[in-house]
């Protein structure tokens, strides 16, 4: 973490009070661990949600990935939808033009049948986003669902990372990946 950026550090501390719950667990992957980042509980927070949208923005500006040249962020819901939303307002704040979708895990079967709500991803170029990563496995398969309905998928990010192996299971896929917050910035590691 950059020591010199103080939406970032709040957003560290904010995190940590909110969303670390101590004590074993099963994740998603299966694997267990002594402790869960259950980042909806910083997501969904009146403070620290604003807070999301803007250090996300600044992750991706920071790395070479200006929002005016991004179409769409978003990813599978439900980790991704309220960072998306987070970096749509936050966007917005800012003059800038910034679009979120919502990836399904599978498509309706009723209604319009799609897998990917909000505005079409067709030609467009996106982000896709997770709050927490551990294997990788739901922004890859949002990026996969992404690639079907035609959108170029320019980087993953996620809020946190926690350093099992999501990052280079990424980067092999062949999408840059970058994370706002790391297991030490949350006395984790």
């Amino acid at each position: 973490m950059k020591n010199n950026d103080p939406q970032l550090s709040k957003l560290a501390e904010l995190v940590k009070k909110l969303s670390v719950v101590h004590g074993k667990v099963t994740l998603a992957s299966g694997k267990e661990s002594n402790f869960y980042v259950d980042m909806r509980r910083a997501t969904l927070h009146h403070e620290a949600a604003p807070l999301i949208g803007h250090v996300m923005i600044d992750l991706l500006e920071e790395n070479g990935f200006p929002i005016s040249e991004i179409d769409a962020v978003g990813g599978l819901t439900m980790g991704a939808d309220p960072v998306a939303a987070a970096m749509l307002h936050a966007a917005a704040s800012r003059g800038l033009e910034l679009d979120a979708f919502v990836v399904r895990k599978e498509a309706k079967d009723h209604g319009m049948k799609r897998q990917i709500e909000g505005p079409d991803v067709s030609g467009k170029r996106v982000v896709v986003l997770e709050d927490t990563s551990t294997t990788g496995g739901s922004p890859l398969q949002a990026a996969e669902a992404l690639q079907a309905a035609g959108a170029e998928i320019v980087a993953v990010a996620v809020v946190v990372d926690r350093a099992t192996g999501a990052k280079e299971k990424i980067e092999a896929a062949g999408f840059p990946y970058f994370a706002a917050l790391h297991l030490e910035d949350l006395g984790l590691a």
